[in-house]
């Protein structure tokens, strides 16, 4: 049996267990032994019974002296077990335990774990583990727990204990039983995956003593170092995993600069039209990632850069100063956004900045109205804005030069692969990318997942746009915040109010927009109230955003289907119920659409008022306390990692980041930059022979189970 065995094929999973593995993605024996344990538990402290103390948690070698079965008043049977050693006796109790009553048999010896109580003088544990030391009289018992019956090493008592997150019916006990099996089934001499001087330089462990430690740790081992994932066993499973990752995407990277791309030139009436576009005096930060846009343009081989920024920061204006670069070196732009909300708002805004370019608006209404013809040929669109319309398959960009992907965390990696396709093949270039995102990613997460390409930041704020004032609001205090956001409407202004559902057939403990735009309706009876939601069809959505652009609703009732898009400087006030339901970023997309400048660059102060909700528990009210405290949405990136973890920040599957097993950006920095670092020096110095024989593992083993990122 090797590591590519199939899981069904370790003894003790068999037919019973190796659906429910195989359904978790554990196909493969390697699959189950990357299932690390969450944390562990020090079970090694053996007590005699004299030794013990209340609120203690030990570990009881005892003898079983007498076994009962109790029923009590309201009918609950309750199994209670005595047991004794030369020094005292311990009395066991479980709850709704018949199963467990021809399990037990007076002298039986037990290793018994758990926490320790006293009741009427007598020590007791309620719910112990245990294991069967020895059956009968007469026969030996192992030293220090060492063994038990069966003569194999002790699994779960008297040692450091790993424990598992349970998979449906298979406990985290019985995860631990057959990780064992398949240790004791695979050779201890595992082809190795790294190479030899890797190792060496870093002094990290073979592979079997990798997954020996981590899973069983031996005596003496540090609990400290096994829950910070520190040890040199875990220190070679999460730098394995990383450094396939970095190398994956050096080898990408490597690819991309030898490709040929559209030498795009920075001429005097570039310059001169860059200027034009301009509402007022760029900040320095945009000014920064212009230039930077502009050089990989110019450089000969495909550009791939990230440009991330806060709501509102100006990352619009500068991908069509970009595309400006594009159109007028003779190419196409196509700038791809997730939702028509925001591909019509980025839209108009192409249409006021670049009067005398042809622009074109995609979209599955727009698609099916035009033919393939009318995107190519000398009345072609010089820039097309759309969503993923875009990606239609009769559609062909006729001279693509630049793709724009805005919200890049939303598109699937072969999205932006296809969209980079779209007419590449025929002027034999490939096109530059820059994707965009408004949820700051964290640097950690960025580094790690995002190696191949290149990253502007712009952190400054454009002039006229003050921090918005943003406050928990309790619900003894809701009268006081529908005032202010009456007053607020008395002096001409408008406000969001967002919910979380749209009726109550989703979550009915929550408060759905369809029945809180009745309830405004009354409590704002001279304002003109309006309600957008999801299932609206394009035409009514597109009705109510102009009519709320207009002036003419003042308080529009919304879900988060506002979260991007929206631009309208005279909204100065949101009100988000139901707050705790969102996420941190959600929350900072959504305060992102009060608070716009105006055309005049002037713009009024926002406010956000957060209503936790009646189940919102601690968690959710610290990201809501997070929220209100900063208005900078790359610090409160980072406090969301560090809340959620890089799992929950970012999806697999439909972002397109990997989904780390092992590792975790923000705790392992240090391996982080150690895989980066060894990965391009590999990519750029290791025999090719041997390159290959990497590339092989990654085709075999990672880029199955992550789905290695094909295109930025």
């Amino acid at each position: 049996m090797d590591l590519s065995t199939a899981v069904q094929l370790i003894p003790g999973v068999g037919p019973k267990w190796a659906p429910l593995l195989v359904q978790r993605g554990l196909e493969t024996v390697e699959d189950l032994l990357y299932y690390l344990p969450f944390r562990y538990e020090d079970r090694s402290l053996v007590r005699r019974v004299a030794e013990l103390e209340a609120g203690m948690t030990a570990t009881v070698r005892a003898t079983v002296t007498a076994v009962r079965t109790v029923r009590t008043r309201r009918g609950m049977t309750l199994l209670r077990l005595t047991a004794e050693d030369e020094t005292g006796q311990l009395r066991c109790t479980w709850f709704h335990a018949d199963y467990l009553r021809e399990r037990f048999q007076p002298g039986q010896v037990l290793a018994l774990y758990g926490r320790v109580e006293t009741e009427a003088g007598t020590f007791e544990m309620r719910q112990p583990e245990f294991e069967l030391l020895r059956q009968r009289p007469g026969r030996a018992v192992p030293p220090v727990l060492e063994r038990n019956e069966a003569g194999m090493e002790s699994l779960k008592l008297g040692r450091i204990v790993p424990v598992y997150a349970a998979l449906g019916a298979l406990t985290s006990g019985r995860i631990r039983w057959l990780i064992a099996s398949a240790l004791r089934a695979i050779p201890r001499d595992l082809p190795e995956t790294l190479p030899a001087k890797i190792l060496e330089a870093l002094q990290l462990p073979d592979r079997y003593s990798a997954f020996q430690e981590v899973h069983f740790p031996a005596a003496g081992a540090s609990l400290a170092q096994l829950q910070a994932a520190r040890t040199p066993g875990h220190r070679r499973l999460i730098f394995e995993e990383l450094f396939f990752l970095e190398y994956g995407i050096a080898l990408k990277r490597r690819k991309m600069l030898r490709q040929a791309a559209p030498v795009m030139a920075i001429t005097p009436a570039v310059r001169e039209r860059l200027k034009q576009m301009l509402p007022f005096h760029p900040t320095a930060d945009q000014k920064r990632a212009l230039k930077e846009i502009a050089a990989d343009m110019a450089a000969g081989h495909p550009m791939r850069r990230l440009l991330q920024g806060d709501v509102g920061c100006g990352k619009t204006l500068v991908s069509l100063q970009a595309a400006v670069i594009a159109i007028e070196n003779g190419y196409q732009a196509a700038l791809m956004a997730p939702t028509q909300i925001l591909a019509a708002q980025h839209y108009r805004s192409a249409c006021a900045r670049l009067g005398g370019y042809r622009v074109e608006l995609v979209t599955a209404a727009t698609s099916r109205r035009r033919s393939t013809r009318q995107y190519a040929g000398a009345a072609a669109p010089q820039l097309l804005v759309g969503t993923q319309a875009l990606l239609a398959r009769g559609l062909q960009i006729h001279r693509p030069g630049l793709i724009i992907v805005d919200e890049q965390h939303r598109f699937g990696v072969m999205q932006r692969f296809e969209l980079l396709r779209k007419g590449g093949a025929a002027v034999g270039e490939s096109a530059h990318l820059l994707v965009m995102t408004a949820t700051p990613i964290p640097r950690t997460l960025a580094l790690t997942l995002y190696g191949d390409l290149e990253v502007s930041v712009i952190r400054q704020m454009p002039p006229g746009r003050p921090p918005c004032v943003t406050r928990v609001v309790e619900s003894n205090q809701e009268p006081m915040m529908l005032e202010f956001v009456r007053r607020q409407l008395a002096r001409g202004r408008q406000a969001y109010f967002v919910y979380p559902t749209i009726d109550d057939s989703a979550k009915p403990d929550l408060k759905p927009a369809l029945r809180m735009e009745r309830v405004l309706r009354e409590v704002y009876a001279e304002y003109a109230v309006g309600i957008l939601h999801g299932r609206m069809s394009d035409e009514q959505k597109a009705q109510v955003l102009e009519a709320f652009a207009a002036g003419a609703i003042q308080v529009l009732v919304a879900t988060s289907v506002i979260e991007v898009g929206l631009d309208v400087p005279n909204a100065t006030v949101m009100v988000i119920a139901d707050a705790g339901r969102f996420g941190i970023a959600q929350l900072h997309q959504l305060r992102g659409r009060i608070g716009r400048p105006q055309p005049s660059g002037a713009g009024g102060r926002a406010y956000c008022f957060l209503l936790p909700g009646a189940n919102a528990g601690d968690l959710a009210r610290r990201r809501l306390e997070e929220v209100a405290a900063s208005n900078d949405g790359f610090a409160l990136a980072e406090t969301d990692l560090r809340l959620r973890g890089p799992g929950e920040v970012f999806g697999a599957r439909q972002s397109g980041v990997p989904a780390l097993e092992v590792a975790d950006p923000l705790r392992d920095q240090d391996l982080v930059a150690a895989a980066r670092a060894e990965a391009r020096r590999y990519v750029d110095a290791a025999p090719l022979e041997d390159q290959r024989a990497l590339v092989r593992h990654i085709q075999l083993r990672w880029q199955r189970k992550y789905g290695l990122v094909e295109i930025g």
